[in-house]
């Protein structure tokens, strides 16, 4: 979650930093800072907030050409000064930054003091430079190892050495870190999106590896003291990293207006409409795997989650092979039973989050398979599943999630309608299916130029203390998806419910003039939604309706009513959910939300 920048070549290093630091703010954060090698020794600048707080103290240029950098989302400790990173041990010659959470801190901090350490934050990471210190004895490599063994938790940490000019010490256990390789200067990073500007050519550190990073060489080992394989260079794909907002106001509304593209290019050369079946090479599996699969799991968080509800609800349905939706962050602390003939997809869009790499890694363990649904290329999760697919939405910057989610159930349909003509699906089905796929883009744009009365919903929305989302069938992960947008953005209360459930309890929240978003496409759940939508209104809730063109009976029972394309059934998500997307951009707007980075937030979850 936090982001973490080194540089060591011959160019000056504050600079870089800086522009490093920029580049990853969309991932949140509350503080900044930096530390540089200079000749007489490190000097630290620190700032909460913005990264141009930091850039307030920071000389323009420096004299040094080696540093670290990071930018903070608090964990352990409030939002202070003191808590920011780098921080440093008893003498002020090794700084570190950290990403990552120390679970046996308390522990070491307790140990540490009573041998004479004097600490400055509230931090966990302040344990690891003063852990460092305690093990130096001239050789930096062997110092972090060595303090490394003592710590239990995960971690991604930089470390710079007054004693060591031009060297960084690099160290991952769950956390990632690339290095960029340039010409006579060296990279470190979180994220590559810090490292585009300057190489292409990276490594990827992997879980357990320790590296010595100096302007001409990159050496890596195990953290265990193992030999490490001769690190993979490998290059970034054209046009990462080079997004901008153009006409837009913020990296949402672009993002939002770019899911026709974003879905034609996740279908593109997959779906084959003539022959009704598609092909997702990526997944190494043949017509006789597909076929022998007893069950599927379908695991992430977040947006990935609702994302995995939607693909699990097709394959069942389509398929008719049993499939569930998991979260990740319970799937991996509660002991699943894994069958060696299951199957299951591992869904992020980052491919960096910590719990759905936790759960791959437990899949593992008992013998499972899992695949990867990821976006980014090179990513941990791609890296650990070996196979998967890429859903190729392309950089994803706003915090909130919209084109990738979309392009994830794409992906996932994509799979459904090759593992349905394995199965259960005539050739004219599967034509039927393609062709609907085929279709979305379209409809996807058709809806963008003309997003209906938004500004009616927005007027409900905008004061409401609470509002409640409601869908059944596959509207459910879309309602669920909308509440989950509006709580992001625009920070007001709010709930999901299966329609059928709303008498379960959310009816009890409703009063006169409580929002209610309905999700109620053409599909064979309608008149069970419309009876739902009745009783809700007779308790004076207003109504804000998600429906298909020409559905009057619909309208004439909602307050405020917003038509989508109408699609095959299975398929409806991918329209409906445009409306709540827009929808909580538009109330976060009228609110003066900061909607690129909500408060609290952070685009990829590397931390339990």
């Amino acid at each position: 979650m936090c982001g973490i920048v080194g540089y060591v070549g011959a160019q000056r290093a504050i600079p870089i930093l800086m522009d490093g630091l920029k580049r990853l703010e969309y991932r949140g954060y509350d503080s900044a800072g930096l530390a540089e090698q200079q000749p007489d020794g490190l000097q630290v600048y620190r700032r909460v907030g913005r990264v141009g707080e930091l850039g307030k103290v920071v000389p323009e240029d420096g004299v040094g050409s080696t540093g670290i950098a990071h930018t903070r989302w608090a964990t352990h400790g409030g939002v202070t000064e003191e808590n920011a990173h780098p921080h440093l041990d008893g003498t002020g010659e090794i700084a570190v930054v950290h990403n990552g959470i120390i679970d046996n801190v308390a522990v070491l901090r307790e140990r540490l003091q009573s041998e004479g350490c004097e600490f400055h934050s509230e931090t966990d990471s302040e344990v690891l430079p003063h852990l460092i210190r305690k093990h130096y004895e001239g050789d930096p490599l062997a110092a972090v190892r060595q303090a490394l063994s003592h710590v239990q938790g995960t971690y991604g940490i930089a470390v710079i050495f007054k004693a060591h000019p031009g060297l960084i010490v690099a160290a991952r256990l769950g956390s990632p870190l690339v290095i960029g390789l340039g010409d006579g200067e060296t990279f470190l990073a979180s994220d590559p999106h810090a490292l585009i500007k300057y190489t292409r050519r990276v490594i990827f550190l992997e879980d357990g590896e320790i590296a010595s990073i100096s302007a001409e060489a990159v050496n890596t080992t195990q953290l265990d003291g193992g030999h490490s394989d001769d690190p993979t260079v490998e290059e970034l794909e054209a046009g990462f990293g080079t997004e901008d907002k153009g006409e837009y106001p913020h990296f949402m509304l672009k993002e939002i207006h770019e899911q026709p593209e974003s879905i034609a290019r996740c279908l593109r050369g997959r779906v084959q409409e003539r022959e009704g079946t598609a092909k997702l090479g990526g997944l190494e599996l043949s017509p006789r795997d597909l076929a022998s699969i007893r069950r599927f799991s379908l695991i992430g968080c977040g947006t990935s989650f609702h994302a995995a509800m939607l693909g699990a609800m097709a394959i069942e349905s389509v398929a008719r092979v049993p499939a569930s939706a998991e979260i990740a962050s319970e799937y991996r602390n509660r002991n699943p039973v894994i069958d060696p003939e299951s199957m299951s997809f591992a869904i992020s869009q980052s491919g960096e989050t910590y719990d759905t790499l936790g759960a791959i890694k437990e899949i593992q363990l008992k013998g499972g398979r899992v695949l990867g649904v990821v976006n980014s290329v090179g990513s941990s999760i791609a890296r650990l599943c070996g196979a998967g697919v890429y859903v190729h939405s392309g950089p994803e910057i706003a915090v909130a999630s919209t084109k990738a989610f979309t392009s994830q159930v794409t992906a996932l349909y994509v799979f459904t309608l090759m593992l349905g003509r394995t199965r259960t699906l005539s050739p004219h089905q599967g034509k039927a299916f393609a062709e609907g796929l085929a279709g979305i883009p379209g409809k996807v744009a058709s809806y963008l130029e003309d997003k209906g009365p938004i500004r009616a919903a927005v007027d409900l929305l905008e004061k409401a203390p609470y509002a409640l989302f409601m869908g059944r069938g596959p509207s459910w992960p879309v309602a669920l998806e909308g509440a989950l947008k509006l709580k992001e953005l625009a920070y007001i209360p709010c709930e999901a419910y299966p329609a059928g459930e709303m008498k379960h309890g959310p009816i009890a929240m409703l009063e006169e003039g409580t929002p209610v978003i309905v999700v109620c496409p053409n599909d064979g759940h309608r008149s069970k939604t419309l009876s739902n939508l009745q009783e809700v209104r007779a308790r004076g809730a207003k109504v804000i309706l998600i429906h298909n063109t020409g559905d009057d009976e619909a309208v004439a029972l909602s307050d405020v009513a917003i038509a989508v394309p109408e699609t095959d059934e299975l398929l409806t998500p991918l329209i409906t959910v445009l409306p709540l997307q827009i929808l909580a951009y538009q109330t976060a707007l009228r609110l003066g939300r900061e909607i690129d980075r909500p408060r609290n937030l952070a685009k990829s979850v590397t931390v339990e």
